[in-house]
Order: C-alpha cells, then structure tokens, then sequence
C-alpha cells in the first residue's frame, strides 16, 4: 500500500513513459518541450493566476463536444456570449474510462456525421497538438473537467497540451462515480496526477488542481464533502501542488451554504500548508432540476444569491437545460448571465443573514471530528488512514455506488431545509453533535406530524425538480 510520500523522481519518469505507452498519442508528450509551450502563454491564459488574483467570483460552466473546431466555437460562444471568465473542457465518458478505442470510433464518427457522437472532448485521442490547438484559439484559461478513476494519460497529454487546471481526485472521482476501482488504487492513481502536476509547479508552471466538492451531488452533508476536500488537498500538497482549488455543491438552503462555504475556507486555510495559494468554488445545485425553464432559472439564480453573499472565487454555473440533459450552447450561455447578473446586483449590497455564524461554527466541529479520525486512524500517514475510515464507516458518504464506502449515512432537510443526518451508520462524530441533528429533524417530523423515516430523504432528494426545498407531504393541512 501506497503511503503519503511524495513520489520519487525516477518512479514519476517510470510511471510517465508506461502509461504514455498505453494510447499512441502519449508518445508526443514530452515534459521540456511542454514547459517551453506553457511558458510561452499570455498572463490572461494562466489559470491559477486568473483565478487567484480575482476580486469578485468568477464565473465557468461545463461544456464539452467532440470536434475540435466544434469545441473551439463551443468555448469562444460561452467566452464572449456568456460572458465565462474560466472555460472547461468536459472529458467523454468513454475516456473517463480509459476506453480509448470507443472514443476513437465516437471521434470518427462525429467527424464523418457532424453529429455529437460522443457527451465531451474526447482529450487523449485529440493529443497534445490537438489540445495546444484548442488553448491558442481560446482566449481565456482553460481546466479539463472529467470523472475519471484514473486518470494519469488524460493528465500527461492535457498538461503536456497546456490546460493548466484539473479537476478530480481519488476519492471524488471514486466514491461517487465507480464501483470498478478501489479506494487504494485510485488513490495510487491520483498520487501520480499529482505528482506530475507538482513537477510542472517545481518548473514555474503552476497548475492549479480542484477536488470535486459536490460528490454524489445528493444532499451532501456540508462536513463530509469538506472533509474529503481537505484530504484530496493535503494529498495534492504532500505531491508538490501549490494552487488547489476547494470545492462544494449547493444544497438549497442559503444560510447552510454560505456558512459551508465560509468554513471551507477557513478549515482549507487552517489544514492545508502555507506553501498552498487555496481558493474556492461553488457549484450551483448539482441535483434534479425542473423541467420548466422558467422555475430552473430561479434555481440558478439562488446560487448566484448564495454566491454574493458567501464569496468564492468561483462558480461552476448550470443552465435552464439541466432537466433536458446537455444544454444548448445558448442555454448554457444564458446559465452564465443569470448568475452573472444576480451576483453583480446582489454583491454590491451588505446581505447579513442570522443563523450563519452558528451554522459555521456547527460544520467546522464536524468536520473537525471526521478529519481528526481519518488522522488518528492513519497513525501519522494520510492515506492509511483515508483507506481505514472509509473500510469502517468513520468516513461515509451517502447514496455512493462504490464499494470503497459503507453507504450508511442517510440525509434529510430540517425544518428549515438545511442538510441534516437521519441515519449515521459508524460516522465519526460524537453524542452531542448528533443530539442536534436529531432535535432539528425532530421538529421537522412534528411539523409535518409524521415519524423520522426514509420517506423523507425521498421526498426530499426530488423537492427541487417539483418546484420545492423541502419534501413536505401532500397532506398537511393548514402547516
């Protein structure tokens, strides 16, 4: 097992040229040449510069196509009519595979057809040259966006390409994506992504790396997703990464998310070394979304709400779509000014909300709860004891289809529609903190005058595609 060290240099090279085997165009990466390239990019197309130096939150959507030049005009349309400060490219699920070969026939048959044949940019199999085409054309900072377990060649050709920024990590590109890959071995994995982009950091080219914070994307419990961003951070740091990128989803509720967002701040601050520049990102609700598109921009717009109040540097943005599946490009567009205007509107104005000091205060004592268990469990090593208190329930995340996590932990909304716990399975956290959670999903219950069950976390899960926060029973008279 695999312990957290950083990788020495000649494993790095070793590791390097047999994955760089595994697809042809790994053979055209090569590491000074790729310095060189970065090097020679504009101040305004490096990424955690842009990011880091922003005085407002910046704005980035998902998009991903698998033409080239259908890709370019993708970005360029979200860039200037959208008005995107930060650009993504979304990987294809056949890469996110490592299923090289599908990608290549769904790349062909997109170039044949001009139809969509693939849901992303199919990276690997475009190349660097292929990706270095893609940054020139474009005129602001690109990140790769995927889901892949491993993802070592999509981030040798992408970097070597010159996307300076990478989302994913071992953990949140597991437990909520797989159920094909252990914990340790994408662990293993990401040490290598790491590693590969702290060697580029150690050559003055700064790549920034973002854990994916919303998880599962379910009603996320605000202290699990920091906890699990927290050790993908220290991970990335203890491998040479300098500019990590914090993340977490929206659940709805705006004092929980704006405390949440505070205090992964301040825990990433307290945990993660002095050497590492942390910013934040928030991602607009990444659950089921209403069909109408009029209702789904009044979703959109409470995330920029959220987002003005609570100051990340970025925000991952969605479109009034999201029900339909992969937007259009102006629906995307308009996802980007509709949070856009609701933050420029709401930013300037001193928005004070009782409640978020005490909501602060609550998920910073979880979440110091569960990293401090991942510590003690680890005996002084990270990873040892990230893989030890998944195997016992110490550490959960809920709704997960990987086998790396018990799946216990159950959530449900209180009374007033924050993300509480209603089954804890073996989670790390004492007596007290679970007495109010249980006191908070009481009054709820009462409210509705019904017991504490899993109806709730169903009805709660489908809430906000039906027009709600909360999934009240149908019949509860005058409450």
């Amino acid at each position: 097992m695999r312990r957290d060290e950083r990788i020495p240099s000649d494993e790095l090279r070793r590791i390097d040229e047999e994955i760089r085997e595994s697809w042809p165009t790994g053979s055209a990466v090569d590491f000074e040449d790729a310095v060189a390239y970065h090097d020679s990019l504009p101040a305004h197309k490096r990424f955690a510069d842009v990011l880091e130096s922003a005085d407002e939150p910046l704005l980035q959507p998902r998009a991903g196509v698998p033409r080239l030049d259908d890709q370019i005009e993708l970005l360029a349309a979200l860039h200037e009519d959208g008005e995107a400060d930060l650009l993504p490219t979304t990987i294809d699920s056949y890469t996110r595979d490592n299923a090289y070969e599908k990608a290549q026939e769904g790349l062909e048959t997109a170039r044949e057809t001009g139809d969509d044949a693939l849901n992303g940019f199919p990276a690997v199999n475009h190349g660097v040259e292929g990706c270095r085409e893609l940054i020139d054309a474009v005129d602001a900072p690109v990140e790769v966006r995927h889901g892949t377990p491993d993802a070592r060649l999509l981030a040798a050709i992408t970097f070597a390409g010159g996307f300076q920024s990478f989302e994913g990590g071992p953990i949140s590109y597991n437990i909520p994506y797989t159920n094909c890959h252990g914990l340790a071995e994408t662990i293993e994995n990401w040490q290598f992504v790491d590693r590969l982009a702290g060697a580029y950091t150690e050559r003055g080219v700064r790549i920034n790396r973002e854990p994916f914070g919303p998880l599962t994307g379910t009603l996320v419990p605000p202290s699990i997703a920091i906890t699990i961003m927290l050790i993908e951070g220290l991970l990335a740091a203890t491998q040479g990464v300098r500019s990590i990128t914090l993340g977490y989803g929206q659940v709805g509720n705006v004092v929980q998310d704006v405390a949440a967002l505070r205090a992964l701040r301040e825990l990433g601050e307290e945990y993660l070394p002095d050497a590492v520049v942390v910013t934040t990102v928030f991602h607009e609700w990444m659950g089921g979304f209403p069909p109408d598109e009029a209702r789904a921009n009044g979703v959109i717009g409470l995330g920029g709400l959220t987002a003005a109040i609570a100051r990340p540097d970025k925000v991952i943005t969605k479109s009034p779509q999201e029900f339909q599946g992969v937007p259009t490009t102006e629906a995307n567009a308009a996802g980007l000014r509709t949070t856009r205007q609701v933050i420029d509107m709401a930013i300037e104005q001193e928005i004070d909300i009782d409640g978020i000091d005490e909501e602060q205060d609550l998920i910073e004592r979880e979440t110091h709860s569960l990293i401090e268990a991942v510590f003690d469990r680890g005996d002084g090593d990270l990873v040892r004891g990230t893989l030890e208190a998944f195997d016992s329930g110490a550490l959960d995340v809920p709704f997960a289809p990987s086998d790396s996590a018990k799946g216990a932990v159950l959530p449900a909304r209180d009374d007033d529609g924050r993300v509480r716990i209603l089954e804890w399975g073996d989670l790390a956290v004492d007596d007290e903190i679970r007495a109010i959670h249980r006191a908070r999903l009481a009054k709820r219950a009462d409210t509705e005058g019904r017991d504490q069950s899993f109806r709730m976390v169903a009805d709660d899960v489908d809430a906000i595609s039906e027009g709600k926060l909360i999934g009240r029973p149908d019949t509860r008279g005058d409450v």
